[in-house]
């Protein structure tokens, strides 16, 4: 048994942590949150971190965290709604330094898509699953046989002379003043180009519209590709990233 974990989510404008029942995906209390720093360099983020963890009393030796940005082996290559200069920096060894507890760090969005993958809608899903986060831009995390295949953008592909999330994120609705059963057809439109290049078996729609999926579900009704939403709302990155300190839980099916 592994509960609780701990599993804090980075984002550009907050810093979200809780516990989490790993046997059961869900939290344990409330989750805690404080504003990101701004700027929200390293230094600041990490000292932000190392103080929330002091009030929070943490036990355990590790630490799971969703970040916004491409992780790979540790290190952001990119730098999503946070300050430029995390890029190139090992976020694992920085946290630790700071902590002094081992972090596994993953993207945001993936660790939103392992959430559901261990508890919600993608659990025991086989063949190719996608799940997207609509919010300021759109996060994504793609699966094949529950296997995720880490750090995929989706939001910025190149659609329409821009990248999609400029078009059809949650941000890109209200800065065009649509109203949710438009945004919700230009969705459908993006969502039949993904079905093209990568014909997945289901999509999942997370972040805070995913609240709203009942009042423009049926724009979707005529996709080849079933599309539901995220069972884990908001706490998903949370419980994702509690997930990930954990690698042993995200083997493959047999």
């Amino acid at each position: 048994m592994k509960s609780p974990a701990l599993g804090i989510d980075i984002g550009g404008s907050g810093i979200k942590a809780g516990f989490v029942d790993l046997d059961m995906g869900d939290l344990i209390g409330e989750r805690i949150k404080i504003d990101t720093p701004q700027p929200s360099t390293p230094v600041a983020v990490a000292t932000s971190i190392r103080d929330m963890l002091k009030d929070l009393d943490w036990k355990g030796e590790k630490i799971g965290c969703g970040f916004p940005a491409i992780i790979q082996d540790g290190v952001a290559l990119s730098a999503a709604n946070i300050d430029k200069s995390w890029i190139g920096v090992n976020v694992e060894e920085l946290l630790q330094n700071y902590t002094g507890y081992k972090f596994y760090v993953i993207n945001d969005a993936d660790a939103a898509g392992m959430a559901e993958r261990m508890f919600g809608r993608i659990k025991n899903v086989k063949g190719t699953v996608m799940l997207l986060t609509l919010g300021t831009g759109i996060g994504s995390a793609l699966f094949y046989d529950g296997t995720l295949i880490p750090n995929t953008e989706f939001g910025h592909i190149n659609y329409k002379g821009k990248i999609a999330e400029d078009w059809v994120s949650n941000r890109a609705r209200k800065d065009r003043l649509l109203e949710y059963d438009e945004w919700a057809d230009e969705l459908a439109e993006f969502l039949d180009y993904l079905i093209l290049l990568f014909s997945p078996r289901l999509f999942v729609l997370g972040g805070g519209i995913s609240f709203r999926f009942d009042e423009f579900s049926d724009r979707f009704s005529h996709l080849r590709t079933p599309v539901v939403s995220a069972s884990a709302f908001n706490d998903a990155g949370i419980i994702g990233a509690a997930v990930a300190a954990y690698p042993e839980l995200m083997e493959p099916y047999m």
